[in-house]
């Protein structure tokens, strides 16, 4: 119900998710999460890396149609790497190492600035930063990226957090992807809805198999 109201009141939606780790550490993402997440309903997807396979990559571009790449942001996790001879071969392909077996998919960068209403938002995989999660360490990226709110990744603790004057935003793993740095990780994924200078986070996580809902405002000063 809440994922309806949004489509029809908000403009830009904007799909926020990562660390699926699948087939590595997870076989899908959650069944309740693949029943909402619906082709051509969000215009920007935004994926903070540990995608896993090319598989999992082509979800993500059906998500917003299917061609429509250049919607589709994604950055490098810990676990992507660019595998040097294949870029130079084929105009710079990533590959995912976790699994064992390489599996070719596009090469991301390591962060990436985007616009979204009247936002500049920055998105980094988050292992880059140390001390890891550290707010003031991930202040000091949010700076340097010159961007009003940061998305990132790896830290499997979802939600968002208001911090010496800028966002930051934590889409957790879509999966529920174990981690050896948090305990008690629940599947989660991030929803925006964004509209010139306001944005909507809706939290979506799945919790002993019912997904929560809960948002939060915040506007540009």
């Amino acid at each position: 119900r809440a994922h309806s109201n949004m489509a029809s009141n908000f403009g830009e939606l904007v799909l926020l998710l990562g660390d699926h780790h699948i087939p590595s550490r997870s076989v899908s993402i959650p069944e309740p999460f693949q029943r909402m997440l619906i082709p051509n309903k969000m215009q920007h997807i935004v994926c903070t890396g540990n995608i896993g396979s090319v598989e999992e990559y082509q979800r993500l571009r059906e998500l917003v149609g299917g061609t429509a790449a250049s919607n589709v942001h994604c950055v490098s996790g810990e676990y992507d790497s660019i595998n040097s001879s294949d870029a130079t071969q084929h105009n710079a392909t990533s590959v995912s190492i976790e699994s064992g077996a390489a599996v070719a998919i596009p090469s991301f960068p390591e962060t990436k600035v985007i616009q979204l209403g009247s936002f500049r938002v920055g998105i980094i995989g988050g292992h880059q930063v140390v001390p890891w999660g550290d707010m003031s360490a991930l202040s000091m990226v949010r700076r340097r990226l010159n961007v009003d709110v940061l998305i990132c990744g790896w830290r499997r603790k979802n939600g968002v957090v208001e911090h010496e004057g800028g966002y930051y935003i934590f889409p957790g793993s879509i999966t529920g992807a174990y981690s050896s740095h948090t305990a008690d990780v629940h599947p989660s994924f991030i929803l925006l809805a964004v509209q010139g200078n306001k944005v909507v986070c809706y939290v979506y996580e799945l919790i002993n198999g019912e997904v929560d809902v809960s948002k939060t405002e915040f506007s540009k000063r």
